[in-house]
C-alpha cells in the first residue's frame, strides 16, 4: 500500500498541488497526510507522525520532493530510520528507495545532504541580496509574493504541463502576470545555481 505525505510551510499556501501529484501516483486521497504551515525544519509535524504511524511493513511512503519530508540531513536520517524500522520503503517523486538496503540508505543520505545544502545556500543568497539592496537604498518592500523555494516548486509544477494556469493562479493566490513573473524569476534563479558546463 502507498502512503502519501505533503507539507506546506505557511498556512496561506495550498497543498492541493502536492496532493494531486500523489494521487496521480496511485495513492488514495484519504491516505495522503498533510502538514499545513509547518517548516521542514520543525521536529513536531503531526501529519508526518500520522503518516508514518499508518504505514505497515511492505508499504511505500511517498513524497513529491525530498524537501517536503525534511530540510535537515539529521532530521531526514531520523525519519528514514523510523521508516526502515517498520520495513517501509521511501518514494521520492516516483523513485523508490529502500532504507533497509545499503545502497538505498546511501542515496537517501546523499539526497538529504544536498537538500540541506540547497536550503542553506538559498537562505545565504537571500540574506546577501537583502543586505546589498538595503546598503544601496533599494529596499522597497517585498517585490515577489513567493519565496525562492516556493518559486522553484511552482516552476517544477508548471513545467510538468499537468496544470492549467488558472489552477496555478488559484493555488498560489497570484494573478496571471505575477505568476509568469515568478516563473521567469525561478528560471533565472535555477540557471544561476547550475554549475558551469565543462
Amino acid at each position: 500500500m502507498k502512503i502519501g505525505y505533503a507539507r506546506v510551510s505557511t498556512a496561506a499556501q495550498d497543498s492541493s498541488i502536492q496532493v494531486d501529484l500523489l494521487v496521480k501516483e496511485g495513492i488514495d486521497r484519504d491516505r495522503v497526510y498533510v502538514d499545513h504551515g509547518i517548516s521542514g525544519r520543525q521536529t513536531h509535524r503531526p501529519g508526518l507522525d500520522n503518516a508514518i504511524n499508518a504505514a505497515r511493513e511492505g508499504d511505500v511512503f511517498c513524497v513529491t520532493k525530498l524537501d517536503r519530508l525534511s530540510r535537515s540531513a539529521g532530521d531526514l536520517h531520523e525519519t528514514v530510520k523510523r521508516l526502515a524500522a517498520k520495513g517501509v520503503a521511501l518514494s521520492i517523486d516516483g523513485k523508490i528507495y529502500d532504507p533497509t538496503d545499503p545502497m538505498g540508505k546511501m542515496f537517501i543520505g546523499v539526497l538529504g545532504l544536498m537538500a540541506e545544502f540547497e536550503s542553506d545556500l538559498i537562505r545565504s543568497r537571500t540574506r546577501d541580496a537583502v543586505a546589498a539592496a538595503a546598503a544601496a537604498g533599494k529596499m522597497k518592500g517585498r517585490q515577489h509574493k513567493l519565496t525562492p523555494e516556493e518559486r522553484a516548486y511552482l516552476l517544477q509544477t508548471y513545467e510538468t504541463g499537468q496544470f492549467k494556469i488558472e489552477t496555478l493562479c488559484r493555488n498560489t493566490g497570484l494573478k496571471r502576470s505575477a505568476l509568469y513573473a515568478n516563473i521567469e524569476l525561478a528560471r533565472t534563479e535555477r540557471d544561476t545555481e547550475r554549475p558551469p558546463a565543462p
